[in-house]
């Protein structure tokens, strides 16, 4: 039996060994070079980057500038996703090209997150501007990079990678009228009564100048707060308080010129807001619905919400107008996103973000520049994961081996030669609080803590699900084809009128198996395995999709021979002895029912 398993793994890795490079080869025949040749001049890259800004509760039809500059000049791609929905383990990823589960950067402030976790984790060496300086690049950036990056630690070190920099501070980053920012190596500086997007303008701008006198292609990140509520915080020893006891939520503050706008507008009464019945899942199925109140008080939050972007609106103008007087528009790339999405009233949920419903994860990401068509929606899943990438890419780098994502194409026949190559799915991870940032709370608190799970999303052409575990063990499925806003959790004993007999021409429990499994590879992934997935439970190859995997032939290996997706416990970060089984150590490939850890 011992010399049948050596067979069996010395094969293995033989056959792997083979089919990994036919598929990369494969693959790349498939990809272009999304970045200049080596003869061209390279292209600058602008980044604009927002804080909590909506896709599903409408928020661009509210910013006609960058619908003028971004939408109709620009691809829109409306399929893309943030992996975690809360800021810094968001910004963290996007910055490194990693999974939270792989940055170990979970939260917003310490010990599961914020910037002394990223600096303890080794990233502050390893992550995009350095990679680009080391391109040579120069690179800027001004307002918030990441939370619990305060007054009191900006200089434990500096952050690495930028040749110029003026960074929004804790515990100042949400308060409107009162920032403080602190430039290169310069000591924090507060603009206490003047708007903060109105003072980051100015630094962005200024910023814009000093790259181009630099003489160097150059990156420029601008990350203004707006959208996010108004937020009063403290400092304790240096640490920010307790979210529950020291922390105020207000609705966002707009620029006094924009105080008056959108009076009549009410956040969309789509079928998932403030729902007749429960939906969801473990604590949001638990919540009750809303008072009219409690809905009125929505509605002027959310109106706040438009209103703070007004400012972001005008900053994304000027900054065109002076590409454009500097002769840059034509070599140029400027990408627009924000960190994560955010729900207000949707499933009975107060204002805030965290979870992982469409409204949460589903993001905005506009791309104008070099070759990108105008006014197209391009409708392939790109995730945040894949910016790190496609920046690289862009500047003619080399890209990393680590990395959890892929760069994204571009330019409309790259777009369409990569659909059906391209990744179908979205890992979707998120540890600890669920938090509300509106007037209300969940009951008696503002804070809810079980709020660790892990879920994906799939899109092909036939099907578009999500699937989450929770750390209760709790399960949800949606089937967005028939039920785009999620108010039927296939999975929930309530529901149990609502499961179909079949989904894709299978039985139901078949897909829900390959869901499973698929999540089961996804919660753990490194680098290609993230990409590619399914080459990790089919290494033959012979298994590309969620099409592909509902064969027939590979029933018991789905429905009996694999784990499943499970937690020991629930925890208020990523510790692996609370995550249940691991596919490295405890999955099983479609090889005769060998292990992962026999096969590789």
């Amino acid at each position: 039996m011992h010399h049948l398993t050596t067979l069996l793994t010395t094969a293995g890795l033989l056959l792997l060994s083979s089919t990994t490079t036919a598929t990369a080869q494969q693959h790349d025949q498939h990809q272009k070079p999304i970045g200049p040749s080596p003869h061209s001049t390279r292209p600058n890259i602008v980044f604009i980057l927002t804080d909590d800004q909506d896709l599903h509760l409408d928020s661009l039809s509210y910013t006609p500038l960058i619908q003028k500059h971004l939408i109709q000049k620009g691809t829109f791609f409306t399929r893309h996703y943030a992996t975690t929905a809360v800021c810094c383990p968001s910004r963290v990823s996007l910055l490194t090209g990693k999974q939270a589960h792989n940055t170990n950067v979970t939260d917003v402030n310490p010990p599961y997150g914020g910037y002394p976790k990223f600096i303890s984790q080794g990233f502050n060496s390893a992550y995009l501007p350095v990679w680009l300086q080391d391109a040579g690049y120069f690179t800027a950036y001004t307002g918030k990079l990441f939370n619990a990056h305060t007054i009191a630690n900006y200089d434990k070190p500096f952050p690495g990678g930028w040749d110029a920099s003026d960074f929004l501070l804790d515990p100042y980053t949400y308060s409107y009228l009162n920032a403080s920012y602190q430039r290169n190596r310069d000591a924090p500086v507060s603009y206490e009564g003047r708007h903060t997007v109105d003072v980051l303008a100015e630094k962005a701008y200024g910023l814009l100048d000093e790259a181009v006198d630099s003489g160097k292609p150059f990156f420029l990140g601008i990350a203004p707060v707006a959208p996010h509520s108004n937020v009063e915080a403290k400092l304790f020893d240096g640490d920010l308080g307790d979210i529950e006891t020291d922390v105020l939520f207000t609705p966002p503050i707009p620029a006094e010129r924009h105080a008056h706008l959108f009076e009549d507008v009410v956040v969309p009464r789509t079928d998932n807001f403030n729902p007749d019945r429960p939906t969801g899942a473990n604590w949001v199925r638990r919540l009750e619905r809303q008072s009219d109140e409690n809905v009125a008080f929505n509605d002027h939050f959310y109106r706040q919400r438009l209103r703070a972007l007004q400012s972001v609106d005008e900053l994304v103008d000027g900054l065109f107008e002076r590409l454009e007087d500097k002769g840059l528009l034509g070599n140029t790339y400027v990408f627009y996103t924000t960190d994560n999405g955010y729900h207000i009233g949707q499933h009975r949920l107060q204002p805030g973000k965290e979870c992982g419903f469409e409204e949460d994860i589903n993001i905005p990401l506009l791309v104008r520049g070099p070759g990108v068509e105008e006014g197209k929606k391009a409708d392939i899943v790109t995730t945040h994961i894949d910016l790190a990438p496609t920046f690289l890419g862009l500047v003619g780098a080399p890209s990393r081996a680590d990395f959890d994502g892929e760069a994204i194409p571009l330019k409309s026949h790259d777009i369409e030669k990569t659909k059906g190559t391209r990744h179908e799915h979205v890992t979707v991870e998120y540890w600890g609080f669920a938090a509300s940032e509106g007037k209300y709370k969940f009951g008696e608190s503002r804070v809810v803590i079980n709020n660790t799970y892990k879920a994906l999303r799939i899109i092909g052409e036939d099907y578009n699900f999500y699937y989450s575990v929770w750390c209760t063990n709790e399960h949800e499925l949606y089937d967005l084809k028939t039920d785009p806003y999620q108010v039927n959790n296939l999975l929930h004993p309530d529901e149990a009128a609502k499961v179909p007999a079949t989904i894709l021409g299978v039985p139901f429990t078949k897909v829900v198996s390959r869901l499973d499994s698929l999540l089961f590879v996804l919660k753990s992934c490194k680098s290609q395995t993230c990409i590619r997935p399914w080459h990790a439970l089919h290494p033959e190859g012979s298994v590309e999709n969620l099409k592909d995997a509902l064969s027939s032939r590979f029933d018991v290996f789905y429905e009996k021979q694999q784990k499943r997706v499970s937690y020991d416990r629930c925890e208020l970060g990523y510790i692996l002895d609370a995550e249940g089984p691991q596919f490295e150590k405890d999955g099983f490939v479609y090889r005769q029912g060998v292990r992962w850890d026999e096969w590789v």
